[in-house]
């Protein structure tokens, strides 16, 4: 097997072989477009490399030595020489895109003699001390492990002694000194002067490349965007240029449209005499790009044609690193954008006007999760607020929450539910648990592409960054802004659409969506098959949700609207009372507030389906706890009541068959509603009575008979629709029975999953995140349908229902209902519609498309990297 390519070599493989770096730099060489010279080490090599524990597979070593001895003969340099070094990286390249979470290592080559020849040759020495103090630097964090704050607290102090304000106002003699700072820091850390032969440092900084595969941070990204873990990363081994060599070299990264907005414009930064890292890590708060036409205007020319290229070749908004050396430009990446849900519609709709792209690629291209940050809310512009800095927009939307200043306590604090915003000097890509679970990121340094920038957004968190009014103090647990001292704990409000910071939490307010919101679903509506509805209990949830899309209620919890006040009372009465005498009675006076629920909720819905669900909740849930009531006889009522496992107990059709008057008293309500709303309008609702937690067809018989006979009493020329709830393993396997009585199935999956898993939702928190992370689950079964279990019961459930009864509507209403893949899963079910909450309506249309278009074999986009 080979394991080693040349940019200018056909591989026969895309990224899932060379990785969205490594494809990336080869599509580019194609093209013509000025790429500095290399080679990728691929996926198989990373993976066997992995599964041999450690051990680096067979003539991997030969072939790289070829390679580089290939590179040494195009760049007239050789690797290792004392008086003019070949200098390269090393690069790591998933086939997705992981922005920061592996390893990168430049100026790769240099030794305490290479340095100075480096420096002859140049006639440059500070280029080549900063060159190669960056690469102590680099090699001992990432090869060795070696504490990152040593070598940056040395550098902090050098420029103090020094009255330096940033790093490249450090000459040549400082450079130096601190060469043997960082060297001795290496020695102190590791036992050993840093390798001077530069074979070994490639192998080793080969190894460490593919062991970050497996580093903290990479596994929680690639568990928070669900990326397989075995698909390992490509290395890139690159001949270094140089954007540190002085006023007319310099580093950038720059967006072909706006990764915030999506708008066509360029969009990135620029540092002169710097190199890449300085702009991604956030080290030195960089220039805006149009800076660069007034520094290096022909190599900013020449980089506005070359992104003009690639985004034609590639159809799609391009990120690209950059570095200019002696006024010559080099392209070191491109790869698909990362971009907020904003800019994702935005880009796509504008590329759809302008012919690149059709509106089923739009479609294909928008994550429907991403939408979710579009329908989060925004700060109140009425609100008072005292704005006491302001940094970069780095992100859009707002966060309030407590000040943390480290990861760790930011997941902690974020996990038990607390919002907290996360404030760091900068973040690195260690941080990313901590952003993971933050409302919202605030830095002093680093600028919009900045590794806080491009992880938040790709997140949809808000994030301010390069905010200079900020100084955080993470041994005394406090922060500084513009003069406002602040402790760990404090509270704080961020704008990322404004970069604005606040003291104290800000009021918000409603999203507004736009234009392009609005296409995008509309070519969504065009090519899905699958309905969309709403789980609603309420006339302004019912109300909310048309607005976003939805073509009727699969689900309206009547329980809910028994929790108010003056209606729990009364529901209370009916459960105390002594006889059926006495239920009926607080039954009579519960029925005109229960009709006028069901009369908003159908003049909401008005020409769209209600699916109404019969009283679920077992009667103890309306009533207080024992410690809470004083008098015996309700005491014994109560205690009567009480089961060990309610969720399997006296509820749903069974308490409408015990008590029957509580299911008339409902259905009177329902076709009264029905009469009124027909009576002012015109319009017929168009109404489904469902019957949950149904295992046995008789059950469903006596229950349907009820309630066709309480409607013939109250609405005989109106038609309704009778099923009921798909949630126990024993109505899935005789689906074929119950469907004799029933109109309509929904899967109610939530509890399906529940009785079909024998996990409890509320206890399973214990050990479930033990099992996802373990990899025991590869998904919470809560979040997505469990295909292979609970999805096989839905399959025989469809299989056995529409074999009794062809054409019988199916749905589902658990929250399942609103997660993209299991929309996907409902859609090759052969479902009629899926149901969800109101937020979450937008996504299930998106999914819902996106399932029809993977039917036909258009797939998402996958951005790498």
């Amino acid at each position: 097997m080979r394991f080693v390519y040349d940019f200018d070599e056909d591989s026969g493989g895309g990224r899932e072989l060379l990785g969205g770096k490594g494809v990336g730099l080869t599509e580019m060489t194609a093209l013509g477009v000025p790429v500095p010279a290399g080679f990728t080490i691929t996926t198989d090599a990373c993976r066997a490399y992995l599964s041999a524990g450690g051990t680096v597979p067979d003539g991997l070593d030969a072939e790289v030595a070829a390679h580089i001895t290939a590179l040494e003969q195009r760049s007239g340099k050789r690797f290792g020489d004392p008086v003019d070094p070949l200098l390269v990286s090393v690069r790591s390249g998933a086939a997705v895109s992981m922005p920061g979470m592996m390893d990168t290592i430049l100026n790769l080559g240099l030794s305490d003699t290479a340095v100075e020849g480096l420096a002859a040759s140049t006639g440059n020495p500070r280029f080549a001390y900063d060159s190669y103090r960056r690469l102590i630097q680099m090699y001992g964090e990432v090869v060795d492990g070696v504490p990152g704050h040593r070598f940056e607290q040395t550098l902090v102090d050098l420029k103090t002694r020094a009255g330096a304000r940033q790093d490249v106002d450090l000459g040549p003699d400082e450079l130096r000194e601190l060469i043997v700072s960082f060297g001795r820091i290496y020695e102190e850390e590791t036992g050993s002067t840093f390798p001077q032969d530069a074979a070994e440092q490639l192998r080793r900084a080969t190894r460490a490349v593919f062991d970050s595969w497996h580093s903290p941070r990479a596994q929680v990204y690639r568990r928070t965007y669900e990326i397989p873990d075995d698909i390992g990363t490509a290395v890139n081994i690159v001949q270094m240029v140089f954007g540190n060599k002085g006023a007319g070299s310099g580093t950038g990264v720059c967006f072909t449209r706006d990764p915030s907005t999506g708008e066509a414009r360029l969009y990135g930064e620029f540092l002169a005499n710097a190199q890449g890292e300085d702009v991604v890590a956030g080290i030195r708060t960089p220039q805006p790009i149009e800076q660069m036409r007034e520094e290096l205007p022909v190599a900013y020319e020449q980089l506005l044609d070359t992104l003009r290229r690639l985004e034609q070749h590639y159809r799609d908004a391009q990120d690209v690193e950059f570095t200019v050396e002696d006024g010559r430009l080099y392209l070191l990446q491109t790869r698909t954008a990362k971009r907020t849900a904003a800019a994702a519609l935005k880009i796509a709709v504008d590329m759809v006007d302008e012919g690149v792209i059709s509106s089923e690629e739009a479609v294909a291209r928008i994550d429907p999760s991403q939408l979710d940050q579009l329908l989060h809310p925004m700060i109140d512009p009425d609100a008072p607020v005292e704005v006491i800095a302001k940094g970069l927009n780095a992100s859009p939307g707002a966060a309030s929450g407590a000040i943390v200043l480290d990861a760790d306590t930011a997941e902690a604090r974020g996990k038990a539910g607390e919002a907290v915003v996360l404030v760091r000097w900068e973040t690195t890509p260690d941080d990313f648990h901590g952003m993971l679970h933050a409302r919202g990121i605030l830095t002093a340094h680093g600028g919009l592409t900045s590794h806080a920038a491009v992880v938040a957004r790709g997140m949809g968190k808000p994030c301010v960054t390069g905010c200079e009014a900020l100084t955080v103090d993470t041994n005394a647990r406090t922060v500084e802004i513009a003069g406002h001292s602040l402790r760990e704990g404090d509270l704080i409000t961020i704008n990322g659409a404004t970069g604005e910071v606040m003291l104290g939490a800000v009021p918000v307010v409603p999203p507004r969506l736009n234009d392009d919101f609005t296409r995008i679903l509309g070519f969504a509506d065009e090519i899905r098959r699958l309905r969309v509805r709403t789980n609603a209990d309420s006339p302004a949830d019912a109300a909310k949700a048309r607005e976003f899309g939805a073509e009727g209620i699969g689900l309206c919890r009547t329980e809910h609207m028994f929790q108010d006040e003056g209606r729990l009372e009364l529901m209370r009465e009916m459960i105390l009372a002594c006889d059926e005498a006495g239920r009926r009675a607080a039954l009579d006076r519960l029925l005109p507030i229960q009709q006028g629920d069901f009369e908003g909720i159908f003049e909401a819905m008005r020409g769209f389906p209600v699916t109404i669900r019969l009283l679920d909740w077992p009667l103890h849930e309306f009533l207080p706890s024992l410690d809470e009531v004083e008098d015996e006889p309700t005491r014994e009522r109560v205690h009567s009541l009480q089961e060990a496992n309610p969720m399997l107990g006296f509820r749903a059709a069974r308490l409408g068959l015990f008590y029957p008057e509580i299911y008339e008293m409902q259905v009177r309500a329902i076709a009264r509603a029905a009469v009124a709303v027909r009576a002012r309008s015109g319009e017929v609702p168009l109404v489904e009575i469902m019957h949950p937690l149904v295992a046995f067809e008789e059950e469903l018989r006596r229950l349907r008979e009820l309630t066709e006979r309480v409607v013939l009493e109250e609405a005989p020329d109106i038609a309704f629709s009778i099923g009921t709830m798909i949630e126990l393993p024993r109505a899935c396997v005789r689906a074929d029975e119950i469907a004799r009585q029933a109109d309509f199935f929904s899967f109610g999956t939530n509890d399906l999953t529940q009785t079909a898993l024998g996990l409890s939702r509320d206890d399973a928190g214990r050990f479930l995140a033990h099992y996802l992370e373990s990899g025991v689950l590869e998904h919470d079964p809560f979040e997505t349908i469990d295909q292979s279990g609970v999805g096989d019961l839905m399959r025989i459930a469809i299989e056995r229902g529409r074999g009794e009864k062809p054409g019988l509507k199916m749905g589902i209403c658990g929250e399942h209902g609103g997660e993209p893949k299991s929309v996907a899963f409902c859609h090759g079910l052969g479902l009629d519609y899926v149901s969800c909450s109101p937020y979450r309506v937008p996504l299930a249309r998106l999914a819902a498309a996106q399932a029809a278009l993977a039917e036909r074999g258009v797939k998402a986009a996958v951005a790498g990297g």
